[in-house]
């Protein structure tokens, strides 16, 4: 498994642009060139999100969120708002904590990005709720605050078994699977 943008090149049928957010938080923005479908894995903070959406000429279809830490749905009103077809995503174990969720989501579900197809993880123990987004045709998965380059997460409701769990199933990905993070 790798981890972050220097082994992006390696996605295929993808384009992923990491956008700096607040002061410590990355948003994958995710688009599929054949779709024009283009989604963010978490929603820090509108203005860098938006402008990078404006400079591509990219219109937002989705919102993955990995989980409802402020740093992770803080934008999803905004953005929302901006572009009202994109859908909101997220966990059903968390949808009363995700700001205008649609699709609940559960592990092993699958969400679709255009033509883009993602498996739904859990990765409980960061938070009881957490989950990220692996998609398999393409190598990549988004771990929101589960896994760093350095570590991993604070675990603020899950237990020590359920984040041991959670890394294990991150572990088990296929090696050449480029693994982004919310965090540095």
């Amino acid at each position: 498994v790798r981890l972050g943008a220097s082994a992006a090149a390696q996605v295929r049928r993808m384009v992923v642009e990491l956008v700096p957010c607040l002061s410590d938080n990355y948003c994958p923005v995710i688009h599929d060139p054949e779709t024009k479908a283009t989604a963010v894995v978490d929603t820090p903070d509108f203005e860098p999100i938006d402008s990078l959406l404006t400079r591509r000429g990219w219109s937002l279809t989705h919102i993955l969120n990995t989980h409802h830490h402020h740093d992770h749905v803080g934008a999803n009103e905004a953005l929302q708002d901006k572009y009202p077809v994109a859908r909101v995503v997220g966990a059903a174990h968390d949808a009363h904590r995700i700001p205008r969720i649609q699709d609940r989501v559960a592990p092993g579900d699958e969400v679709t990005v255009g033509s883009l197809r993602a498996v739904v993880v859990d990765v409980a123990g960061h938070t009881s709720g957490h989950i990220a987004y692996h998609f398999p045709d393409n190598n990549v998965a988004f771990c929101g605050d589960t896994l760093f380059t350095l570590g991993c997460g604070r675990m603020f409701e899950g237990t020590p078994s359920q984040f041991y769990d959670s890394l294990r199933r991150l572990a088990v990905l296929p090696e050449d699977t480029v693994v982004y993070c919310a965090h540095e």
